[in-house]
C-alpha cells in the first residue's frame, strides 16, 4: 500500500509539500499541485484515517451517546445523525449504557470512551450526568451537545422539546374528545422529560376541572412490555377509563397489543393516546395517536450547533420547535349525553 512518503518521492517534492496536497491545507503552487495528484492517481494512495487526522488536526469522528440500544425511539434519531454527518464528511461513533454501575456511571463511561477514541465532538442523550460531571470533563465540554435535555452548566448546547407542552397537549386533546375518565402509564419517575410531561398532563386536567388524585396512574419504564403489564394491571384493577394515556409510543404499542388480546377494542371500548409520534405509530393496530415531537428539527439544530463548535462553520441553527398531536385510529370522541364508563 503506498505512503505519503512514496507519493512525495514519485512526484519528486518534499513530504510536507504532498502532506498540504493531501490535507487541502496551506499554499501550493498549480504545476506542483498537479505534479502531486498525478503521483496520487498513479499510486491509487488512500490515506488512512490515522494519517488523515494526522495531517488535518481532526478526527472528523463525531461521538453518540444514548442510554440503551433498542427501541423505535433512538434508531430513527441515530439515522438522522448518521445521514447528516456522512453528508458533512464526518463519521458517527456510537456508545451506550453497559457495564456495571448505574445510569450516571455508564453516561461518564460512555462519553470517556468517545473522548479516548479522539472523537472532535459529541452528541448525547441522558439526563442521567450532573453539573460536576460536565466539569470534570474540562475543555472538552465546549465540544458537547446534549439532545432532549438540558443541563445549566451549558445552556447554550442543549437542544430540547417542550414537554411540558406536550403533555398539556396530550391532555387537551382527550378534554376536546370529551374524556374525563382518564388513567396514565408514566415513564420512569427519575427521567426529567418523562417528569415534564407527565406534571403537563396534570396541570391541564386539572384547569379541566378534572380531579387527578382520583386517577389510575403506573409508573413503567417506556418499554412495549411495560406497557403490556400496566395494561393488564389497570384492566385487572376494575377502574373504569374512557381514555388511557400513555408517556411514550413504545408502551402505547405493548398497551394495545395487550388490549386486543383481551377482547377490549380500541378506540370503541377505550381511546389510547401516545407520546412521540415515532414511526411505530402510524403502524400499529389500530394507528395511534400521539403527541408528535419535532425530533428531526431537534435533532438537525443540535448537529449544526456541534460541527460550527468543532469546524469553525457557520451553518444556521434554531432553537424554536413546535409539537403537535398527530391524530389516527385509537382514539374517538364520547357521545355528548352521558361518559362511557357511566354506561357500564
Amino acid at each position: 500500500m503506498a505512503t505519503i512518503k512514496d507519493v512525495a518521492r514519485l512526484a519528486g517534492v518534499g513530504l510536507g509539500t504532498a502532506s498540504r496536497v493531501v490535507s487541502g491545507k496551506g499554499s501550493v503552487s498549480p504545476a506542483t499541485l498537479e505534479k502531486v495528484r498525478k503521483a496520487i492517481d498513479e499510486l491509487g494512495f488512500r490515506p488512512s484515517h490515522a494519517a488523515r487526522a494526522l495531517l488535518s488536526g481532526t478526527s472528523r469522528m463525531v461521538g453518540v451517546y444514548i442510554p440503551v440500544l433498542s427501541g423505535t425511539f433512538y434508531t430513527p434519531i441515530l439515522q438522522i445523525i448518521d445521514t447528516e454527518l456522512r453528508a458533512a464528511g464526518l463519521h458517527m461513533v456510537v456508545a451506550f449504557g453497559v457495564g456495571l454501575g448505574d445510569a450516571r456511571r455508564q453516561a461518564m463511561e460512555g462519553i470517556e470512551f468517545l473522548i479516548e477514541r479522539g472523537c472532535d465532538g459529541i452528541i448525547m442523550m441522558t439526563s442521567a450526568l450532573a453539573d460536576e460531571d460536565l466539569a470534570s470533563l474540562g475543555a472538552k465540554q465546549r465540544q458537547i451537545v446534549a439532545l432532549n435535555h438540558e443541563f445549566r452548566a451549558m445552556p447554550e448546547q442543549c437542544f430540547t422539546v417542550d414537554h411540558v407542552l406536550g403533555g398539556r397537549l396530550a391532555a387537551r386533546t382527550l378534554l376536546d374528545y370529551r374524556h374525563r375518565d382518564i388513567g396514565v402509564i408514566s415513564g420512569p419517575a427519575a427521567l426529567s422529560d418523562n417528569v415534564a410531561r407527565v406534571d403537563g398532563f396534570m396541570r391541564e386536567l386539572e384547569e379541566g376541572g378534572i380531579d387527578t388524585s382520583k386517577l389510575w396512574v403506573a409508573e413503567s419504564d417506556f418499554s412495549p412490555a411495560g406497557g403490556w403489564a400496566a395494561a393488564k394491571e389497570l384492566i385487572e384493577s376494575g377502574h373504569k377509563c374512557t381514555a388511557l394515556f400513555c408517556a411514550n409510543d413504545e408502551m402505547a404499542v405493548g398497551a394495545l397489543s395487550y388490549f386486543q388480546e383481551a377482547g377490549i377494542s380500541v378506540p370503541r371500548d377505550l381511546s389510547v393516546i401516545g407520546y412521540d409520534d415515532t414511526p411505530s405509530a402510524a403502524f400499529s393496530a389500530p394507528r395511534l395517536t400521539s403527541v408528535h415531537m419535532p425530533w428531526r428539527e431537534m435533532t438537525l439544530n443540535g448537529i449544526n450547533a456541534l460541527l460550527n463548535r468543532c469546524y469553525d462553520l457557520q451553518r444556521p441553527v434554531s432553537r424554536t420547535f413546535p409539537v403537535s398531536v398527530t391524530l389516527r385510529a385509537s382514539l374517538a370522541k364520547l357521545p355528548t349525553t352521558t361518559s362511557r364508563s357511566r354506561k357500564k
